[in-house]
């Protein structure tokens, strides 16, 4: 046992420095969630200020506020899963079928270079393009119609949040049903080519059915992202005019909490949302492992 420690030392000692980092930035601070069952008093501190109990999440319920952020937190989840789930399938199986391997490669790389844009960088470029006087406006107007407030309605608004976080991401779930494509024994389109099947036939019964554990394995995972509706992106697009469609849950607790200093309120909901998010993880994973016998332990 000694020896076997004394050969593997440098790895832990690698290890070390990633350890302590996670031990400070991650697990100690867990210690501040009794915030939410506090009203917190900064020149007490979290650890002297009197407890509440339930009252931060009595106060949450009774506010208008709660129910518009968890809907607008679940059907902008929704939606980008959805059509986040379903354009990276169909895009994969177009791109398989093309047989010029140059422009194959080229397509696959364009789509994916979103996926390494920051959206801090994304939210400029959308705000020139969507604003009053910017491009998508102008190109409206050269057909006679008016100018539309894109980041300042919330169906438009809405639209574009869920459009281009699927544009920027959807590149990267290609690579993951092309790599599960690769995987297909090259025999089984043989013996269809050999039984007169058309393209078509062999997308339905062969290929769909080569990737059908990873759909429903990725399709299962995404269950998770429920509450995760995108901070970083909404928070640097988003304006008081669009709250109705687009305040989520993370940003209610950052203007909760870091705006408004109301800490023990931005607790409440963010324990709220990981413990939702704990037990979705949980399921999630629980139907991987069993139609897709997607297992971590």
């Amino acid at each position: 046992m000694r020896s076997k420690w004394s050969e593997q030392i440098h790895f832990n000692l690698m290890l070390l420095p990633g350890m302590i980092l996670v031990l400070l930035f991650t697990i100690w601070p867990m210690g501040g969630i009794v915030l939410a069952f506090k009203h917190f008093i900064p020149t007490k501190g979290i650890w002297g200020s009197p407890w509440t109990g339930w009252e931060n999440y009595s106060y949450l319920f009774d506010t208008p506020v709660a129910l518009r952020v968890f809907k607008n937190t679940v059907v902008i989840a929704l939606m980008k899963i959805g059509f986040g789930f379903l354009i990276p399938i169909v895009f994969a199986l177009m791109l398989n079928e093309l047989r010029i391997q140059w422009f194959k490669r080229t397509v696959q790389t364009i789509v994916y270079l979103p996926h390494f844009l920051s959206w801090v960088l994304l939210a400029g470029i959308l705000r020139d393009f969507f604003a009053v006087d910017g491009i998508v406006n102008q190109m409206l107007g050269m057909f006679g119609i008016n100018e539309i407030m894109f980041l300042g309605e919330n169906f438009w608004f809405r639209s574009i949040i869920v459009g281009s976080d699927i544009w920027k991401e959807f590149g990267f779930g290609t690579i993951i049903y092309l790599a599960a494509l690769t995987g297909i024994n090259p025999s089984l389109y043989e013996a269809a080519d050999i039984d007169g099947a058309t393209r078509m036939q062999k997308l339905r019964y062969v290929t769909l059915p080569g990737i059908a554990t990873t759909i429903v394995l990725v399709g299962t995972l995404s269950l998770q992202n429920v509450l995760n509706a995108g901070f970083d992106q909404i928070f640097n697009l988003y304006n008081t005019l669009v709250y109705d469609s687009s305040d989520i849950i993370d940003t209610y607790v950052y203007r909760a909490g870091i705006e408004e200093g109301h800490y023990e309120v931005g607790t409440a909901i963010g324990l709220l949302k990981s413990g939702v998010s704990f037990i979705l993880i949980i399921i999630s994973y629980g139907l991987a492992s069993r139609f897709a016998n997607y297992r971590i332990f």
